[in-house]
């Protein structure tokens, strides 16, 4: 924490006599009131020797004391509550070293009266003049550190963050800000004055202190802050016109810089109010460290955020498999960069080529795999519906039967909401691989799903897609007023990734919890705000319609699920029926067979019959009955050809 304070730019020699003086002036200030307060300001003629003989006693045996328990530092620190602690309960050990070196010494004691009057007054001294130092140096003293504009801002939260903060905007004069006063939506609170700062209101009342005040910032010192909660400072702060920054949670806050030092713009993910993840490291580093971990899709939004994850374990190697050549050189340049003290291999396959995959489990042996590889973009699988059974299905399989043959411990899946009563072939091929899963209860590797909803930022989510429209000048668009979906941030989702792994037995499903459900119109508002821009009226925003395969609501576990509590407040478990092996693998001859023929018909029929509660799009049953009707023309027109003489 920088200080600005005026001693703080003299040599450190400097500061320790002048400390030491004011220190001594202090000590033979307390002990002549103690003898004064004693005797009602006049001090009989008896014991003015004793008061000069112990006044040079107490003075070296006070100094030698604070020194030895370092009490004669931190004064340009500020005084916390322990600090004062220290200070009373070295005042009373002080006294007694006194009292003790003038019994050794056969010198005169003072009156016992005295000693605990001392015991008490020159603690309070020490504490009072250091607590006014502070309090003058960081407001009426302007030295040292460099003179900036202040800015009249409004703290928006009366709670400890918003006092931390402004204690440490005083503190630090470098800081461009003057705090003018508290918001805060707590009704009892408004009024108040907190650090000699008034509460002026709650949210709705800035549009009156802001014009009044002259406010050009607010600081939002909230960080437990709902999703709700933060969009409506957000909405309020830009119906007043003024910019608004937020302090970040205790997470981001440990071992970096301090509070107002990590003031930041409001970003989206501070709208999902998610708080942070508690893992148990222990585990996980038992179960990752010194082990080669293998991630497939490990060029992805989820895969390569696994890698950056699993690394933090000390691995013995990580393995990243995936057929994105760019994508690939990307996170293997970033992982050398950033954990060079990790060996990553970076091996360029498809899922779909067994004989390749098996070539790099064969080499390396990895410990585990976390199988992230998959097509993911429902409306575009949806168009493709053969590729997503060749890659997803397929693909899934390949690694598994990969992982079983040569006796991989551990094996997770990255699952999705979509796979809960699937209206659409990603959803329907995702429910397909969690089957799978679950009917692997005989092998040797322990088998787990690990399902969840969106993520933000990820490939192919919506809010790369939103800022790319709003730079544009908009419009935003929007499938439906009341499409809604599950959000949480890439490192949440892996981190509970990495906790499911160690904490899920083999064929079971281990659902995270995705908070309450976000409106993606919400988020696109919000987005736009965020952007300094008003929604409707800088940028528009128009609803385009449900694409094909998609669902108004996503689901994270279906009526028949029941899932039981784990240890992790945040990880749900569902343990199902899978397929058998020899079952599945009879299934996957027949699904082949239908993507070497192309037959749409067959492979809804087919899908419906594994995954019973598929409910197909209308976009897909139009591709089987239009196939359909080319298949019997194509009939018709070689039977008519047939039937033509010769």
């Amino acid at each position: 924490m920088k200080d600005t304070s005026g001693l703080a730019t003299l040599p450190t020699a400097v500061r320790r006599v002048l400390v030491w003086s004011c220190q001594s002036c202090l000590i033979l200030c307390a002990l002549w009131l103690s003898f004064l307060f004693r005797f009602d300001l006049r001090i009989p003629a008896l014991l003015w020797e004793s008061l000069l003989v112990a006044l040079p006693v107490w003075l070296v045996g006070k100094t030698l004391t604070f020194r030895w328990l370092k009490l004669d530092r931190g004064w340009l620190l500020g005084l916390l509550f322990p600090d004062a602690v220290r200070v009373f309960v070295g005042g009373a050990v002080a006294s007694c070293v006194c009292v003790l070196a003038l019994f050794v010494m056969r010198i005169p004691i003072p009156p016992r009266s005295v000693c605990i009057l001392d015991a008490i007054l020159c603690p309070s001294i020490l504490i009072a003049f250091r607590a006014a130092f502070r309090f003058f140096s960081t407001h009426y003293w302007p030295i040292g550190g460099e003179a900036v504009r202040k800015q009249s801002v409004l703290i928006y939260g009366a709670g400890q963050a918003g006092l931390l903060l402004v204690s440490e905007i005083w503190r630090n004069r470098s800081l461009p800000y003057h705090v003018s006063g508290f918001i805060d939506d707590a009704p009892d609170k408004e009024g108040l004055h907190i650090a000699g700062i008034k509460v002026l209101g709650n949210g709705k009342s800035m549009s009156k202190w802001v014009p009044k005040l002259g406010i050009e910032k607010v600081l939002i010192a909230i960080p437990s802050a709902t999703g709700l909660q933060m969009s409506t400072i957000l909405q309020c702060c830009r119906d007043c016109g003024v910019e608004c920054k937020t302090v970040p949670g205790l997470a981001e806050m440990i071992g970096s810089r301090g509070l107002a030092g990590q003031i930041r713009d409001v970003a989206v993910e501070d709208l999902l109010g998610r708080t942070p993840v508690k893992l148990d490291e222990d585990r996980i580093r038992e179960s990752i460290g010194g082990k080669v971990i293998l991630v497939t899709g490990a060029g992805g939004s989820i895969g390569s955020e696994l890698c950056r994850q699993i690394a933090r374990f000390k691995p013995a190697a990580i393995v990243g498999y995936e057929c994105a050549e760019s994508a690939l050189f990307d996170i293997e340049q970033e992982m050398r960069r950033e954990h060079s003290n990790i060996p990553f291999f970076a091996e360029i396959g498809s899922i779909q080529n067994r004989r390749r995959f098996d070539e790099v489990v064969s080499r390396y042996l990895p410990s585990a795999i976390y199988h992230a590889a998959a097509y993911k973009h429902v409306p575009l699988m949806e168009t493709h519906a053969f590729e997503a059974i060749e890659n997803n299905v397929f693909g899934t399989w390949n690694v598994v039967m990969s992982a079983h043959e040569y006796g991989v411990r551990d094996f997770v899946l990255i699952s999705s909401d979509k796979a809960v009563r699937p209206t659409n072939v990603m959803g329907a091929t995702k429910r397909l691989t969690e089957l799978i899963v679950l009917g692997m209860l005989s092998s040797r590797t322990k088998f787990v799903a690990v399902r969840f909803g969106n993520v933000l930022g990820s490939n192919g989510s919506v809010i790369p897609t939103f800022k790319r429209q709003i730079a544009a000048g908009g419009p935003v668009t929007v499938t439906h007023p009341e499409m809604r979906r599950f959000f949480m941030t890439i490192p949440e989702a892996c981190q509970l990734v990495l906790q499911s792994a160690v904490i899920g037995s083999s064929g079971e499903i281990c659902v995270l919890d995705m908070g309450q459900p976000i409106r993606i119109v919400d988020l696109a508002r919000n987005l736009i705000l965020l952007s300094g821009l008003r929604p409707d009226h800088d940028v528009p925003i128009e609803f385009t319609g449900i694409r094909p395969g998609e669902k108004l609501y996503e689901e994270l576990n279906s009526y028949d699920e029941a899932t039981v509590p784990t240890a992790h407040e945040k990880i749900r478990l569902f343990t199902g029926n899978g397929l058998e092996r020899e079952d599945f693998a009879s299934r996957l001859d027949l699904l082949r067979d239908i993507c070497e023929t192309r037959d749409v018909g067959g492979l809804v029929l087919a899908l419906k019959e594994i995954v019973s509660d598929y409910n197909p799009s209308r976009q897909l049953l139009r591709q089987a009955v239009n196939a359909a009707e080319r298949n019997a023309a194509a009939v018709a027109h070689h039977e008519s050809q047939v039937a033509l003489p010769h």
